[in-house]
């Protein structure tokens, strides 16, 4: 398999609610992202799944701070 890409994964339980980050997933491609948060995150009844990868997420921090991820 070739390089992974990390990807947050998004999720509500309900169509009033927002999205909210329920963790990531590595994955070599946005199908295989889908199918392994999917699949890692089953535990609830989702009404909506998001994949974003994580290199598309344009952070948005007071100039002295660093995001988690380093970017």
């Amino acid at each position: 398999m070739g390089p992974t890409e990390v990807y947050e994964v998004f999720a509500r339980k309900a169509h009033d609610e927002e999205l909210k980050h329920v963790g990531s997933v590595n994955a070599a491609d946005d199908d295989l992202a889908k199918a392994y948060a999917w699949t890692v995150y089953d535990e609830e009844r989702w009404v909506e799944m998001c994949v974003v990868p994580r290199s598309a997420i344009i952070p948005i921090t007071h100039e002295r701070r660093v995001p988690v991820w380093g970017n």
